[in-house]
């Protein structure tokens, strides 16, 4: 009898203590579709001031979901019939499903006064959405998928996207045209590249073949939840032309950790800096000197806040031109930045020209990295001393470049034979730049008397007959018979220098002589013209081309590579044209 009334006490005790403690997860519902978010509630809440929570909330086993937010919040009160302290904490977790069925979401654990408390599991249902036609063609739909695998970022760290092609009938893939990659303020996106990769007829996607499109990265510019947009794409068939798009992905991105330094912009990745003196010449008093701050590495680098040269009164500083050589790596933009500045000192002597302090946040070691400032040191003489540090010969080639570079052309880069400050005297120098002057002056001399006789043969010859219609036309056609030639050699040099805007430029001008030649006005009328005149294979190649040429127009990152590829499809095709 005694035992049975210590049992029945120490059960009525446990169940009062139990009733102490209320620990429970909720989800908002039970089915879900593969696109919804699910929001579970965790409530935990102690009655009483003697209760400790030694541990924090464990989370159960969530490798089958992307976790894409949390938040936490605590309250507490006095209820006055108990005068008891009552604490409720509750906290919110978001999860995106990566799987489709019945899924287990397992037991939260927390350690209360040296005792483990747990909630029940329960299971949720993921059923897949239901697609529709973004093409309006019942009959051969075309779906996009924008896949990205990492969505748990830092702040301004890249995650790559890739965007496929579904569609029951393969003769789809090739309609897909113009796709047009997300734009947003909070996210910066570069492509990697527009290669179709090969058809794969089992995607795993009901009975769907597919097909990747492109790849391209995104840089989320501010924490917390960042969706990124849809892709867009046009499926151009012979009737009408429709437009379809991509799914939205939700980021996670984590905010950077705190204790930056001061000199910490926007840099995530890993970088380098280095300045130097990009002229050869000796520094002279207000003379410019091209001074170059050079930013390489991998990571942000076209969208970070780049070092500037210190301000110092010993020195002036110019706005800098921006260069760059980069190419998408494998964790963001890898190459280099170059920042040209022009820099007139304003004294003699020796000048220190810094940057400013630069850091940089680097992802794989979740640490901010210092680099400090870089140093440039520079002798700067006065005119006086220039001059008399110069002898004869070098006066005359300077005379010789100044002369050489207000007659450079495109054709003849006659900036070439500029002449090198050299320490010896050298006779072969001097001579072949009083040849190269001699040369000049005869081609002008040449030049003007072969334009003296042919405006004598001109007035002698007397007017031919008129011809026919086409015989008139044929002849006006060779008269406006574009030399390609000419703006082939010179788009190599605009290529070899890097100046992709005049590039592109020439390529308008080309196309726009050789569409004159044969009276097309617009490219339309023009390639209707060449497939009537030089066959669909022609006509085909010239759409393609076009499309290739306003695609790299207007890439933000330009490869010297891919530029150099481009100049060949447009030597092969044009050459073929103007035949």
């Amino acid at each position: 009898m005694q035992h049975r009334l210590i049992y029945i006490l120490l059960l009525f005790t446990s169940v009062i203590s139990y009733g102490q403690i209320n620990f429970s997860i909720t989800p908002d519902k039970t089915d879900y579709t593969s696109k919804d978010v699910i929001n579970l509630t965790i409530i935990l809440e102690l009655n009483g001031s003697e209760y400790n929570q030694q541990t924090p909330l464990r989370l159960p086993d969530l490798s089958k979901f992307n976790m894409i937010g949390s938040g936490s919040v605590s309250s507490g009160y006095m209820d006055p019939e108990t005068n008891t302290v009552i604490t409720q904490y509750v906290t919110r977790v978001a999860l995106e499903p990566k799987q489709k069925g019945k899924v287990k979401i397992g037991s939260v654990l927390v350690t209360i006064n040296n005792k483990i408390y747990k909630t029940e599991p329960f299971d949720v249902f993921i059923k897949e959405v239901d697609k529709k036609s973004v093409a309006n063609n019942a009959s051969n739909d075309v779906y996009l998928n924008m896949e990205i695998e990492d969505r748990e970022v830092y702040q301004d760290q890249p995650t790559i996207a890739v965007l496929k092609v579904y569609s029951r009938n393969m003769d789809n893939f090739r309609k897909v045209k113009n796709i047009h990659l997300p734009e947003q303020e909070n996210i910066n996106v570069h492509p990697i590249n527009y290669k179709k990769s090969e058809i794969d007829p089992s995607s795993g996607y009901g009975n769907m073949a597919s097909q990747v499109l492109a790849m391209f990265m995104v840089f989320p510019n501010e924490a917390g939840y960042v969706e990124v947009p849809p892709v867009s794409a046009s499926v151009n068939t012979y009737n009408n032309k429709n437009k379809i798009l991509s799914n939205k992905v939700k980021l996670n991105v984590k905010k950077l950790p705190e204790g930056s330094p001061e000199s910490f912009k926007n840099a995530v990745g890993k970088f380098n800096i280095n300045v130097y003196n990009a002229s050869k010449e000796k520094v002279e008093v207000k003379k410019p000197v091209s001074v170059i701050v050079k930013v390489s590495g991998e990571g942000n680098l076209t969208d970070m806040v780049l070092p500037k040269i210190a301000a110092s009164p010993d020195y002036e500083i110019f706005a800098p031109k921006i260069t760059s050589k980069v190419a998408p790596g494998t964790v963001g933009i890898k190459g280099e930045i170059l920042a040209n500045y022009i820099i007139i000192p304003n004294k003699a002597g020796p000048i220190s020209i810094k940057t400013e302090e630069f850091a940089f946040f680097d992802p794989a070691s979740k640490e901010y990295v210092d680099l400090g400032q870089e140093t440039l040191a520079l002798n700067a003489f006065s005119h006086e001393q220039i001059a008399e540090s110069r002898t004869t010969v070098e006066k005359v080639n300077e005379y010789t470049n100044t002369f050489l570079e207000t007659v450079n052309s495109p054709v003849l880069k006659t900036t070439s034979f500029k002449v090198k400050e050299k320490s010896k005297f050298h006779w072969n120098i001097l001579l072949t730049n009083i040849a190269i002057l001699l040369g000049l002056f005869i081609t002008y001399l040449l030049f003007k008397t072969w334009q003296k006789k042919r405006k004598l043969i001109k007035e002698t010859v007397p007017p031919k007959p008129l011809g026919s219609v086409a015989e008139t036309e044929k002849e006006i056609r060779e008269r406006l018979k574009t030399d390609v030639n000419d703006y082939f050699g010179y788009l190599e040099n605009l290529k070899d220098s890097g100046d992709y805007l005049k590039f592109f430029h020439i390529v308008e001008e080309l196309d726009a002589d050789v569409r004159n030649q044969y009276f097309q006005s617009s490219a339309e009328d023009f390639r209707k013209f060449l497939e009537s005149y030089k066959g669909s294979a022609v006509a085909e190649e010239y759409r393609n081309l076009s499309q290739r040429i306003q695609m790299e127009k207007y890439s933000p990152v330009k490869s010297s590579e891919g530029i150099d590829e481009l100049l060949k499809a447009i030597v092969n095709l044009y050459s073929q044209i103007s035949k």
